[in-house]
């Protein structure tokens, strides 16, 4: 894979939630906390339980006071429909809908840039604890952009954000109609892809993740559908010891993407 250089430097399931809402609830310390702080999102309320106080419902209500912010509080019962289940330690949030990115807006981004770029593709990962741990690793791990498709795939809700620990709050997530073409698109920019398959033909450690590049995972049950394989550069794997074959889609895309940053400096 040296020629890649060539080319340029937890909450219960339900009914199916909309997926471009204008409001919604989120829920929990760090996906608040998190939200306040990116500032990417237009808060209405913040919600504080009226049965307990702690530091960090303390910590969370200054910040929305600073930031004018109506403070209200609500009885638990209450406050776990708000969060229909969800684990919310007596804190929610009424708020706008997570800014998700048109994929036609990453193409001013990378005309942009200075330095190679490196883009996560997650190709049906339907699990939203899988996104959320995908996400927060992403962005640890230095990746500029993620792309999700618009189908066939858990959506940025505030379940994900909660999984992430509040770390989709200040992702960058672009929402791509047709993976297979964006990613002949950004083979003609110069990119090299890499898709991330048990069966790959080259191992992970061997691969050159260095210059403009795209990681794609895929999703839990049937990995990389056909026509984004296709669409690979490369299909690469991590080698497995033992009697266990395969790893979780977010555990393998962690592994992947520190691999990249650790040869990308």
């Amino acid at each position: 894979m040296a020629q890649s250089k060539k080319r340029g430097t937890g909450k219960p399931q339900g009914r199916r939630p909309d997926r471009f809402p204008k409001s919604e609830i989120l829920y929990g310390f760090h996906s608040v906390y998190e939200a306040l702080n990116a500032g990417r999102r237009a808060f209405e309320a913040l919600i504080l339980s009226d049965r307990r106080s702690d530091s960090r419902m303390e910590k969370v209500g200054a910040l929305a006071r600073k930031n004018n912010i109506p403070v209200q509080t609500m009885a638990g019962d209450a406050m776990n429909q708000l969060a229909e289940g969800g684990n919310h330690q007596g804190i929610c949030a009424r708020v706008a809908g997570f800014p998700v990115k048109k994929v036609g807006d990453i193409w001013s981004a990378l005309r942009e840039r200075t330095s190679p770029f490196f883009i996560l593709i997650l190709e049906s990962i339907e699990d939203p604890h899988n996104l959320g741990a995908l996400i927060r690793t992403a962005l640890c791990a230095g990746a500029d952009y993620i792309v999700i498709p618009k189908d066939r795939s858990a959506f940025p809700s505030p379940g994900v954000s909660r999984s992430s620990a509040g770390a989709m709050e200040h992702a960058d997530i672009y929402l791509a109609t047709n993976l297979a073409s964006l990613m002949r698109d950004l083979k003609e920019k110069g990119a090299w892809i890499s898709g991330l398959d048990a069966g790959g033909d080259k191992g992970l450690f061997e691969a050159d993740l260095t210059g403009n590049m795209a990681l794609v995972v895929g999703g839990e049950h049937k990995g990389l559908r056909p026509g984004v394989r296709k669409e690979c550069d490369f299909i690469l794997s991590i080698p497995i010891a033992g009697q266990v074959n395969s790893l979780n889609a977010s555990v393998a895309g962690g592994i992947a993407m520190y691999e990249a940053r650790r040869q990308r400096g």
